[in-house]
């Protein structure tokens, strides 16, 4: 609270890894306890990530939330408690089809993840995406084909690579297609070796804004945190937009205030900041 005894954000909205959570994949405690302050003042915290229902599900739980949560960088809104889709958008499934073409021109090292039905899909096995799935706390689903999942139903494309400078090469075997206004698509980088492609306009920044018309919330009553480029328009829309210390050097640029390191509290920092 500010001097008068007013918070100064009814919302602090954040990114998960990175940002509350540290590389042991638990949330900072420094970070717990000033949300559960931010909390106990009547301010509200809402989780907007990239994982899925079932990788977020276990920080939203200890967070002790009832808020709705922003998952698949945007492409859903849940509420965690009762699994209802408050906002949704999936890749269309000419999008799906031409993808599904380009993955055989990925370089090699480039593992896809397909998400649908509330399930990873992948149609290989290898160290990359053992690593992926026991640091999101999920399981993957092997398919004989990507005709399986449902082609109307891709929530999101996780192409996980072995190595950062991957990423790159497979931005660049996806520019022609990302580009074309006919397929409809964004991409996303949210880790060093991790390339989203997520529906047209799907973003964090968008489904904050969503959420806050559904309830009510002024955007520049929100603040927001996070630490790589899928939380990049996120923190430029909210109210006060904070970069994590350690994390991407554009989004430290680009946000209100820079606050500590990952490890050190970053959210803690940013509770201080709303809450003096």
């Amino acid at each position: 609270m500010s001097a008068t005894g007013v918070r100064t954000a009814e919302w602090i909205v954040t990114d998960l890894d990175g940002t509350l959570v540290g590389r042991d994949l638990r949330i900072v405690e420094a970070n717990l306890a000033a949300l559960r302050r931010f909390t106990g003042a009547g301010g509200s915290v809402v989780v907007a990530t990239g994982r899925s229902e079932e990788s977020a599900l276990p920080y939203y739980r200890e967070l002790g939330l009832a808020t709705p949560a922003i998952l698949y960088n945007g492409a859903r809104i849940v509420d965690l408690s009762t699994g209802a889709v408050l906002y949704r958008r999936c890749l269309s499934a000419a999008a799906w089809a031409r993808l599904t073409l380009l993955f055989d021109e990925m370089p090699d090292g480039v593992w896809p993840v397909a998400f649908s039905g509330g399930r990873a899909h992948v149609r290989s096995e290898s160290a990359a995406l053992a690593e992926y799935a026991r640091r999101d706390r999920i399981t993957l689903a092997r398919v004989g084909s990507w005709g399986e999942p449902p082609f109307d139903e891709i929530i999101k494309v996780m192409l996980i690579c072995d190595r950062p400078g991957l990423v790159g090469a497979a931005e660049t075997a996806l520019a022609g297609f990302a580009a074309d206004s006919g397929t409809g698509v964004t991409l996303v980088r949210s880790e060093a070796t991790y390339l989203e492609v997520l529906p047209a306009g799907a973003t964090k920044g968008t489904a904050l804004r969503e959420l806050a018309a559904l309830r009510g919330v002024p955007m520049d009553r929100i603040a927001a945190i996070g630490d790589n480029p899928n939380d990049l328009d996120m923190i430029q829309a909210a109210g006060l937009g904070a970069a994590v210390g350690d994390g991407d050097p554009g989004v430290r640029a680009a946000a209100d205030v820079v606050v500590a390191d990952c490890a050190a509290g970053a959210v803690a920092d940013l509770v201080a900041r709303v809450m003096p």
